[in-house]
């Protein structure tokens, strides 16, 4: 059998090296989002993991922004530390120059427009913001990478999102449900199916679980609680 290297030498090359370089990493956790009538409620679990390795049992993932307004970010966490030191700064400077703070629509345009800024070299983020409007009234919105938001009533984001979402579609969206009337979700019940579905996805998602930090925004202010999970 004939060996290039033995009977070819001047054909024999060097074998290739490849130079691998990663700019992400995928630290995990899950963040959900519900708003009501005149409160919003977000809440995200504490877990801060790669691969199989855990880093921290106790990371908080929700930013409180101002008085009315939370941001939820899970995913790279290095890239969520700049994005929110990047959106404090900014609204520090809005708030110094028109001597108010930010609304909480205006701040989901700005971060969808910090988002869009960002488009060839993305925020490897799974961002959802919640507070209340101007008239009071609780609002949600989610965000892909590069920066596209939509306003809704709920939304799941984050490594456990895609088991989430559905369970949310069903017993707040109402959909695929028959003879029911819609209403008014109350708080206690938001607070309660918040709950539920983190429970649900921390039996299925190794990414997601430890404890889950809630945040209850109102008129009055904002309100912090904690509910445990199975940490294995």
């Amino acid at each position: 059998m004939l060996s290039v290297n033995e009977n070819f030498p001047e054909y024999a090359v060097p074998g290739a090296k490849q130079v691998h370089f990663e700019p992400y990493a995928d630290n995990g956790g899950s963040v959900v989002a519900i708003a009501g009538e005149d409160y919003a409620v977000i809440g995200a679990d504490t877990r801060l993991s790669t691969g199989f390795a855990i880093y921290t049992r106790e990371q908080k993932k929700l930013f409180k922004l101002s008085e009315l307004t939370v941001l939820g970010a899970t995913g790279c966490w290095c890239d969520t530390l700049t994005l929110t030191r990047l959106l404090q700064a900014r609204m520090r400077m809005y708030e110094h120059e028109h001597n108010k703070a930010m609304s909480t629509p205006a701040v989901a345009q700005m971060l969808s427009t910090m988002l869009y800024y960002k488009r060839f070299f993305p925020y490897y983020i799974s961002n959802v913001l919640a507070g209340l409007d101007a008239e009071g009234k609780g609002c949600v919105y989610s965000y892909d990478p590069i920066g596209h938001c939509e306003r809704s009533n709920y939304r799941a984001g984050g490594s456990a999102g895609a088991l989430l979402q559905p369970l949310l579609d069903n017993q707040i969206g109402l959909k695929n449900m028959q003879n029911v009337q819609e209403a008014p979700l109350p708080r206690e019940k938001a607070l309660s199916l918040l709950k539920d579905v983190f429970i649900s996805a921390a039996e299925r998602d190794i990414y997601t679980g430890d404890c889950i930090y809630i945040l209850i925004i109102t008129d009055s202010g904002i309100q912090e609680e904690k509910f445990e999970l199975r940490k294995d």
